[in-house]
């Protein structure tokens, strides 16, 4: 069993960090310092299949899991992420029941749905070590679909509806965006959409996930239900701790800020 899957199916709050920047090594160095659940970005972030499969190889080896957002959702590329073994996926820009319909049947084998079988020589299934996979693949699989504009919204209950859908991952800035209020997330049409998806999900008894932001923190979303939340990305952790390190460089330094031998490393 996928065990993220399993720990959201049984109502535990998951929390998570990106991978921006395509680095095994940045993965593998959150994992060990205190975050075991890692979201590979392959809409905005660096590279390509192959280098997700390589963070997850180190994530893996580190004792954690992963998710994919992968970049669409078409069966050619969601065939590829299953078969090289990642198993949680997150799809961009969902907004009918119809393409959530298509997004769910390339994502399992028939007689479920139509994904491409080649599973006795995939990284999935270890390379045919694990000659059960086809038949369980389908319970291993966690599906999200990102709900990231107002038609999304207006065809919330449908594509909640969708059989295989397990999730509904709200992206707070594309959905005020939609309406054009992008970077103004805390504005009351863009909170409205938001209390508009919560108060869905809940009547369709689908989990909800999301970012922190658009005024909510961990703590927040927990409390409004939200079952995977992700937080920090590896971008702004390497950022945020050189713009603080070089405040605290200047600060010793005085106001000039004048470099010395000391700090030149």
């Amino acid at each position: 069993m996928n065990p993220i899957k399993q720990r959201i199916l049984t109502g535990e709050t998951v929390t998570a960090a990106w991978s921006e920047m395509g680095s095994p090594d940045n993965a593998e160095a959150m994992v060990m310092n205190g975050w075991p659940v890692i979201v590979i970005d392959g809409e905005h972030g660096i590279g390509g299949i192959e280098e997700a499969v390589h963070v997850a190889r180190a994530v893996e080896a580190a004792g954690g899991e992963v998710v994919m957002r992968v970049p669409d959702g078409s069966e050619t590329t969601l065939k590829r992420v299953l078969d090289r073994g990642i198993r949680s996926l997150i799809v961009p820009q969902v907004n009918t029941a119809d393409y959530a319909r298509s997004i769910a049947e390339f994502c399992t084998y028939p007689a479920r749905g139509r994904r491409g079988y080649a599973a006795p020589i995939v990284r999935a299934s270890r390379y045919g070590a694990r000659p059960d996979y086809a038949s369980n693949a389908h319970d291993e699989l966690l599906l999200m679909v990102q709900i990231e504009h107002h038609q999304a919204v207006e065809n919330l209950a449908a594509i909640a509806a969708v059989p295989g859908i397990d999730m509904l991952f709200v992206g707070p800035n594309d959905l005020a965006a939609s309406i054009g209020k992008m970077e103004r997330m805390l504005e009351p049409e863009p909170q409205a959409l938001l209390k508009t998806i919560e108060d869905g999900a809940a009547k369709a008894g689908k989990p909800l996930g999301t970012i922190v932001g658009a005024g909510r923190d961990f703590a927040d979303l927990a409390r409004l239900g939200y079952r995977f939340i992700i937080g920090p990305n590896d971008v702004s952790l390497i950022v945020n701790g050189a713009r603080q390190a070089a405040a605290e460089r200047d600060r010793q330094l005085g106001a000039e800020g004048k470099p010395t031998a000391i700090n030149r490393y």
